[in-house]
């Protein structure tokens, strides 16, 4: 069993993580970030739910890039082969579940 505190979680580089889970391969994470990741497509699916804070998340649709701004308790779920990258507004607390290994 595990309680985790989400809002006094920080980590010593942007996008670091704590390992909550890894339930068959499928892992949960709790990353902490003040910076933009990378553009990037999953080797599968990801839900991307911000805990607190707010991120802006950029994704492509038929090569067409769109984005939207996620506020605390949002989620982003990309799909096979949605490319996205994420954009902290200020510090934020996110929570990804995806399949182990992936980007």
């Amino acid at each position: 069993m595990k309680i985790i505190r989400s809002k006094s979680f920080t980590a010593t580089r942007a996008w670091g993580a704590l390992d909550i889970a890894n339930m068959s391969g499928i892992t949960t994470r709790l990353h902490w970030t003040d910076q933009p990741y990378k553009w990037h497509v999953n080797d599968g699916e990801e839900v991307f739910a911000v805990l607190d804070g707010r991120v802006e998340m950029r994704y492509r649709e038929d090569g067409v890039e769109q984005s939207v701004v996620l506020e605390t308790g949002d989620v982003f779920y990309a799909s096979v082969g949605t490319e996205h990258v994420a954009h902290p507004i200020g510090a934020a607390r996110i929570l990804v579940v995806e399949a182990q290994g992936s980007v």
